[in-house]
């Protein structure tokens, strides 16, 4: 019964041992705690977003990836989002990899912890701070109209009573839709051409390939002026039609359903981002992928 009874205390004082050294399996209370402790940080981000974001075809898994078998690494991705997001789990210090829901799933908010974070060139809008919450801004771009490079049009008010394309969910969907942009008033520089009709896709990229690929039941598609740029440098047959129609302010999301709160990785990500616009790797990387600097507030 002795040897019994030193037995179990044996195993009290093992578990005890291990429930302080965090081997019990400790539940974290916030979402940058339970971050840490399972070593990588998963980020949702669009595959199909050159040159912000998209695969990396060159790349391999690494085989002691954290990263969970559905998601992609950082050797599997590429681009400036892409280098955003790795930047913020090198300063959290843990792993970043990458989950690739459709952007009208990532919008809608509710992500049921699938993710932790979206770095994806999201605008912050009214509606989307009614399901999301934002880090500051580590970027601005212009957004654009364009068609097929030999389209005879020379501004977008001669496409009225036609169908442009863009992305679902996207502010360009709801630029042509005539929705609610949720955008200072001095951020938006046009109005949509009349009885123009909205073809969404899943992203706006997916839009100039089809144009590009001959698809017929739109002239041209809407998105941000990097990708247009992009689109041209590729080799795509597309143009930039007139100025740009509204500026967005694009930062990184969180969900306000989160099961953990957010807020103290909220601040984590603000103060990483703060310290890439000082330290100006965010206008290096800008200039990397965009070839010139878009990291500045325009209004400032």
């Amino acid at each position: 019964m002795k040897k019994l009874y030193t037995l179990f205390s044996l195993i009290a004082v093992a578990v005890l041992a291990l429930s302080a050294c965090g081997g019990g399996g400790a539940q974290a209370d916030n979402l940058l705690d339970d971050i840490k402790n399972r070593g990588y940080i998963m980020v949702s981000t669009d595959p199909n977003y050159e040159p912000q974001s998209f695969l990396n075809t060159e790349g391999s898994r690494p085989s002691d990836t954290k990263c969970p078998s559905d998601a992609l690494t950082t050797a599997e991705m590429q681009g400036f989002d892409v280098d955003v997001a790795k930047a913020i789990g090198d300063a959290l210090g843990v792993e970043t990899c990458f989950a690739t829901p459709n952007w009208d799933v990532i919008t809608a908010g509710n992500w049921a912890d699938k993710w932790d974070v979206s770095v994806g060139s999201m605008t912050i809008t009214t509606d989307r701070l009614k399901v999301l919450d934002f880090s500051v801004p580590y970027y601005y771009t212009p957004a654009v109209v364009a068609v097929g490079a030999d389209a005879p049009y020379t501004s977008i008010d001669e496409l009225a009573g036609m169908a442009l394309c863009a992305g679902a969910s996207t502010t360009y969907d709801v630029w042509l839709n005539h929705g609610d942009m949720g955008l200072p008033e001095s951020s938006i520089y046009a109005q949509p051409p009349a009885d123009i009709t909205a073809v969404p896709l899943d992203t706006d990229q997916e839009c100039a390939q089809a144009l590009a690929a001959g698809r017929e039941d739109f002239v041209g598609y809407v998105t941000s002026q990097t990708v247009v740029n992009a689109n041209i440098a590729a080799g795509l047959p597309v143009k930039q039609l007139g100025s740009p129609v509204f500026s967005e302010n694009l930062a990184a999301s969180f969900d306000k359903s989160s099961t953990l709160p957010t807020d103290t990785l909220r601040a984590e990500v603000d103060r990483v981002i703060t310290g890439m616009h000082n330290d100006g790797t965010l206008t290096s990387l800008s200039m990397q992928w965009f070839g010139e600097d878009i990291t500045t507030d325009p209004t400032l």
